[in-house]
């Protein structure tokens, strides 16, 4: 369906079938296929979704199920993590990447303890008042531990949305207010439907609607997929580079962290000189960056440890 000359970018797309039979065959779909992943069982507290939500960003599920089962072995519920040492969160959280989430989610249970009875909130306002908790996750916690009707848009969200309504064969840059307008285009009205069509969405373009290789052939919507229909028109906007690790700061950050995980006691000095590494003053600043981000602590002594 095209846009009327006075469209502009921050419009959402429009749809070419009603909205309804879209995401009745989505969640038709995902109810069938969906892979059967710890968070998404019945009866999953809020705590372990909230878990998983901050786990799963930017990181693939391989990665991430070995970790988020080691951790609710360890802290269950919020007050169990609030009761440990954050450098124990630091610890836990081994090479899952952007280590800072850690300490978000110690933040998070200390609030939640604090302020909500050690039970995560429900509330929008709430869930965006905890600690490194924006959009995406306060409203994936609501659809997904709640099921309450929450607009969720992720990548893979907003893929299947570029393809299957606007025609395009990859998204354009992310803008909340555009990203949000189309998802509420095609989210069920009642919460219950709305919460799965989240998750089958999310799963459609995890699993089919990939960016590099799309499987149509499965795809439930394949026959009214306004890209497909189109003959599959190349996207032609701008591209993000894939963000490099080797060779960067997060790489040494990396590395001088394994260190710390791996000594229950503070180190010297000498333990992260020993991190072989070519570029000394790149070793020293990722440690800067460390301390600044409140990852590592120096000691009165010299010694450095992970923050207690």
């Amino acid at each position: 369906m095209p846009r009327s000359s006075s469209a502009t970018a921050e419009d959402p797309p429009l749809l070419s079938l009603p909205a309804e039979a879209f995401a009745a065959e989505v969640n038709a779909w995902f109810t069938e296929c969906a892979r059967d992943l710890p968070w998404r069982r019945p009866g999953t507290p809020a705590w372990s979704v909230l878990v998983s939500e901050v786990m799963l960003q930017q990181t693939p599920v391989a990665r991430v199920l070995p970790v988020y089962r080691s951790w609710l072995e360890r802290w269950p519920g919020p007050a169990d993590l609030a009761a440990d040492s954050p450098g124990e969160a630091v610890r836990m959280w081994g090479k899952l990447g952007y280590p800072r989430r850690a300490l978000r989610l110690h933040g998070c249970a200390s609030v939640i303890v604090q302020r909500h009875g050690g039970q995560v909130p429900a509330g929008l306002a709430d869930l965006l008042a905890l600690p490194g908790v924006g959009e995406y996750t306060a409203r994936a916690v609501q659809a997904f531990a709640f099921g309450k009707r929450a607009a969720v848009v992720d990548i893979n969200v907003r893929r299947v949305l570029a393809r299957a309504v606007a025609g395009q064969g990859q998204p354009a840059a992310p803008s909340t207010t555009r990203d949000l307008a189309a998802m509420q285009a095609v989210l069920p009205q009642e919460d219950r439907p709305a919460a799965l069509f989240c998750g089958a969405m999310m799963e459609l373009g995890a699993v089919l609607c990939t960016s590099g290789s799309p499987n149509c052939s499965p795809c439930p919507v394949r026959e009214r997929c306004a890209w497909r229909l189109a003959g599959y028109p190349p996207y032609q906007g701008p591209t993000a580079r894939p963000q490099r690790f080797a060779g960067t700061d997060r790489q040494v950050r990396g590395l001088l962290l394994d260190v710390l995980r791996g000594c229950a006691d503070p180190v010297p000095a000498a333990a992260l000189d020993g991190v072989v590494w070519p570029d000394v003053e790149q070793r020293r600043r990722a440690l800067d960056t460390l301390i600044a981000d409140g990852l590592v602590d120096p000691l009165p002594d010299g010694r450095f440890a992970l923050p207690s």
